[in-house]
C-alpha cells in the first residue's frame, strides 16, 4: 500500500459529500506517464487489471496510455470492451460454459487454469481466432501472507509448472504467470531465474508471455531501470511479446477516501481507548483493512497527538479502520481522509448493513476541478437486494 498525500493537503474536503472516494486526475496521469515511458523503452505491453481499478470515467483516458486490460470474467470482459479500447486477455480460474462463448469472442486473449478447461474450451477459441493461453504456477514466490500468494503448493491459480510435458504446447499461443503482490523489481528477476531453464525451450513455439501484476512500478523506491533492462533482455531471450498487468501501479496514491467524524467518546474503564466513529466503514468500504490486514494512511496525521481508535457505522464489532493520532479531539462533523484509496476499494464495496457506498469525485489538482460523478441512494442499496 501507498501513502503518498501527494497534492490532496490542497483539496477542501469539505466541498464533497461523505462519505466519498475522490481520484486525482493529475496524479493518475503522473502514474500513466511513467508506465507509458516503461512501453516506449522496452516495447513491453500493459494492461490495466480491471480487479484494482475499473472506474468507467476513465477509461478513455487510461486507454492513452495503456494497450488494453486484463479482465477476470464476462462481466469486467464487456466492461473493457465498452468503455476502454485496445487488447483485452482474460483470465479466469474457471469458465463456465453458459459464459465461455461470449467472453472468447469478446477477448482478444484467453488464459486458461488448467489443462481440462484448455481441452474443453479450446475449439471455441480457435472458432473465434483468439490467441490461446496458458497460465502456469511457478511454485516459487516471494509474497508472506498466504492470501495473496497465488504461487504457493496449495494455490488455485495455474498448472504446476512440471505439469507441463502433459500439455499439447500446439495449443499454446502464449503462457501466463503472477507471482507478484505489491512489490519491487528483484522478486521478478528471481522467479524468473528459478524458471527460465523449464520455460525458455517452450518458448520458441510462443507468440507472448505474460509476467501478471504485482508489479510497483509507480513506487518511488521502484527500480524502474533494473526493470527495462531485464524486459529487453527476456524479448531477446525469448523472442516473445512481452506483458504485464498491474493493477494498483496505475492508480497507486491517487485516490483518497473522505470521511466524517460522526461520534467521539472516551468509556469510563480506564482500560478503554478513545473512540471516533466515521462514516468510513472498513467492512464496507475498504475491506482489504480486514482481509489483508492492514492500516490505511490518514492525510496529515501528526506523528504524536490524541490516540483515537477510527471505526464504522456498521454493526459488525470488528468494523476497525485503525488507531491514529490527532492533533486535537475530533469532533463531530470533522472531515478526515484515507490516503491510498484508489485500488481494490471501489471495485469492493458493498451494502452491507445498509451501510451508504461512498460517491467518487474526480479532482483536477492542476487547476483545482472537482466533479462529483457517482452518489449512490437507498434505490441503489434496494434494486440490489430486490
Amino acid at each position: 500500500m501507498g501513502g503518498d498525500p501527494k497534492n490532496f493537503n490542497k483539496l477542501d474536503l469539505y466541498k464533497l459529500p461523505s462519505p466519498c472516494f475522490v481520484i486525482d486526475k493529475r496524479a493518475l496521469i503522473d502514474n500513466l506517464l511513467t508506465l507509458h515511458q516503461l512501453k516506449s523503452q522496452t516495447g513491453v505491453k500493459i494492461l490495466v487489471a480491471l480487479k484494482a481499478f475499473s472506474t468507467p470515467y476513465f477509461g478513455p483516458l487510461i486507454s492513452e496510455y495503456l494497450d488494453g486490460c486484463c479482465s477476470s470474467g464476462l462481466y469486467e470482459t464487456k466492461l473493457a470492451k465498452k468503455y476502454f479500447k485496445g487488447e483485452i486477455s482474460t483470465f479466469s480460474p474457471a469458465y463456465k460454459k453458459d459464459d465461455i462463448k461470449e467472453i472468447v469472442n469478446l477477448s482478444d486473449l484467453i488464459i486458461f487454469n488448467s489443462s481440462n478447461q484448455l481441452n474443453e474450451f479450446y475449439n471455441i477459441a480457435i472458432k473465434f481466432k483468439k490467441e490461446i493461453g496458458l497460465r502456469i504456477n511457478p511454485l516459487y514466490s516471494e509474497i508472506n501472507n498466504y492470501k495473496y500468494n497465488a504461487a504457493s503448493i496449495n494455490s488455485r491459480l495455474g498448472m504446476h509448472l512440471n505439469d507441463l510435458d502433459n500439455i499439447d504446447l500446439n495449443k499454446l499461443n502464449g503462457i501466463h504467470f503472477h507471482t507478484l503482490c505489491e512489490q519491487n523489481f528483484t522478486p521478478l528477476e528471481n522467479t524468473w531465474n528459478k524458471i527460465k531453464n523449464d520455460i525458455v525451450p517452450f518458448c520458441k513455439q510462443l507468440n507472448w508471455l505474460n509476467l501478471g501484476g504485482g508489479h510497483h512500478i509507480t513506487r518511488n523506491d521502484y527500480e524502474i531501470n533494473k526493470l527495462e533492462t531485464f524486459l529487453k533482455q527476456l524479448a531477446d531471450e525469448t523472442s516473445c511479446q512481452i506483458y504485464i498487468e498491474p493493477g494498483e501501479a496505475v492508480v497507486l496514491d491517487s485516490g483518497i477516501l473522505i470521511g466524517e467524524i460522526i461520534d467521539s467518546f472516551k468509556p469510563s474503564n480506564e482500560l478503554s481507548p478513545n473512540i471516533a466513529v466515521t462514516d468510513i466503514s472498513a467492512v464496507s468500504h475498504i475491506p482489504d483493512v480486514i482481509e489483508a490486514p492492514y492500516r490505511p494512511a490518514l492525510l496529515n496525521e501528526p506523528k504524536n497527538g490524541y490516540k483515537f481508535i477510527l471505526g464504522g457505522p456498521s454493526c459488525l464489532a470488528g468494523d476497525i479502520i485503525g488507531e491514529y493520532n490527532f492533533k486535537s479531539t475530533p469532533n463531530v462533523g470533522d472531515r478526515i481522509a484515507l490516503l491510498d484509496q484508489a485500488h481494490y476499494t471501489m471495485v469492493k464495496t458493498s451494502f452491507f448493513n445498509g451501510v451508504k457506498i461512498p460517491s467518487i469525485a474526480i479532482w483536477d489538482s492542476n487547476n483545482n476541478n472537482l466533479e462529483v460523478i457517482k452518489r449512490f441512494t437507498y434505490e441503489d442499496f434496494e434494486n440490489k437486494l430486490s
